[in-house]
């Protein structure tokens, strides 16, 4: 069962009991992430991420790794484009120390100065380390000029030279301004009673401030590019893309079955046709960005050099399909059926229920019930799949990047979808 409750600073908890298990996962979500951020502060959400694990007023970075040791649990943590979690996966009989260790963390960072010069260190070698991996940085290099100009578009790990930028007190000002009830979820699934769990996180978050900086984001504008970017690499990487609908957006299940399809399982069009019947990448697939105004739909493949252009007609070749034909309905039936496995199989697990409904409440306010889920996936139509084709895949609308060893001329390749 689902419980949700705001608490009286403003602070939002969500608990699922799930009686079958021993664990219980508990979450603070803060609804801030890079694209919250100025030009010049790009990457401090990240880096703020990073220090909240450095110690706090009362314990050590070493405390903290032996407190959660001690107990044999999980504790993680992760910036998105949205939002930030830090979250801790416990037995459930030590769920008391977990909320006081997450609160410890989150809300009393002690951000020591010797800290931050060697955080940056390590983030330096962290963005280093995605230049290295060249289907990370295909992606990276997508999103940056398909949403050139726009906070989305900009990498969530910041630059060198804002990296290097932070100190002591940039870091300090950010953490008052975005760490405050009005802008946290904590969510929690296990085997817990809410009650229990809402004593604990009253006593926990009781002096954390009810406000901070009001959220201002613009949607972004997409202007389709072709880039290309020659790196000494074994072979090229590729990405196109058109844009795609924000969560809320009325027709999302249409589009989730849309990227079934195309490329986002094992049987789709993609993997079938560049992969399995001509042998042209290992690695081909489909997927789904959405934010709160603006997602995209994005190809990826990774192939030889001199495939490349061959690679980018094929994938053409299918969202054109896509929109010119109805889908089989033994397709559709297929693509559904993974969807909802997919899904449930996904939902097993404490950790996954816990971030499934901090989600929902971030982009939804409400949670949506497994069966309310699937209803949505069933009520979709091959009607529905070619209509969002067409209005998702019109002419002009397709980017695309390469990154590779010599990336051919690419003025033959037609991106043209009508």
């Amino acid at each position: 069962m689902v419980k949700r409750e705001v608490l009286a600073n403003g602070l939002r908890l969500i608990t699922e009991s799930m009686p079958h298990v021993r664990s219980v996962t508990i979450g603070v979500w803060l609804m801030r992430g890079s694209r919250h951020e100025v030009d010049a502060q790009s990457g401090i959400a990240h880096f703020v991420e990073h220090m909240l694990f450095k110690g706090t007023a009362t314990r050590s970075a070493e405390d903290i790794a032996q407190a959660i040791d001690s107990i044999g649990g999980q504790l993680d943590a992760f910036t998105a484009k949205e939002y930030a979690s830090y979250y801790i996966k416990v037995l459930d009989e030590h769920l008391p120390l977990a909320v006081d260790l997450l609160a410890d963390i989150v809300l009393r960072p002690a951000f020591p100065i010797d800290e931050v010069e060697r955080e940056k260190k390590v983030i330096l070698e962290e963005i280093k380390m995605v230049e290295d991996t060249p289907d990370d940085l295909v992606h990276e290099l997508f999103t940056q000029h398909f949403w050139e100009g726009h906070p989305l578009g900009r990498p969530i790990l910041g630059t060198k030279e804002t990296v290097e930028s932070f100190d002591e007190p940039s870091l300090r000002e950010y953490f008052a301004r975005a760490y405050v009830a009005g802008n946290m979820i904590v969510s929690a699934a296990g085997n817990l009673v809410h009650d229990r769990v809402r004593e604990l996180i009253e006593q926990a978050f009781r002096d954390v401030p009810s406000d901070g900086e009001p959220l201002t984001a613009d949607p972004p504008r997409v202007v389709p590019q072709v880039i290309t970017r020659t790196k000494d690499l074994e072979q090229s990487h590729l990405c196109l893309g058109t844009n795609s609908y924000p969560q809320r957006h009325d027709d999302r299940y249409v589009s989730y079955i849309l990227n079934t399809v195309l490329g986002g399982s094992m049987s789709s069009r993609l993997f079938q046709n560049v992969r399995e019947k001509r042998g042209l990448a290992y690695a081909v697939f489909s997927g789904l960005s959405a934010y709160r105004d603006a997602g995209n739909i994005t190809i990826y493949a990774g192939c030889a050099n001199d495939a490349v252009a061959q690679v980018i007609d094929l994938c053409v070749e299918e969202l054109r399909g896509l929109k010119l034909a109805p889908v089989p309905e033994s397709e559709l039936r297929r693509a559904k059926d993974h969807l909802k496995g997919s899904l449930m199989l996904s939902l097993e697990n404490t950790a996954s229920r816990m971030s499934h409904l901090a989600r929902q409440e971030i982009y939804f306010d409400r949670h949506f019930g497994l069966d309310e889920t699937l209803s949505g996936v069933e009520r979709v139509t091959e009607e529905d799949v070619q209509r969002v084709a067409r209005d998702l895949f019109s002419n002009g609308s397709l980017a695309a990047t390469v990154l590779g060893p010599s990336v051919p001329p690419l003025e033959r390749v037609r991106l043209d979808l009508s």
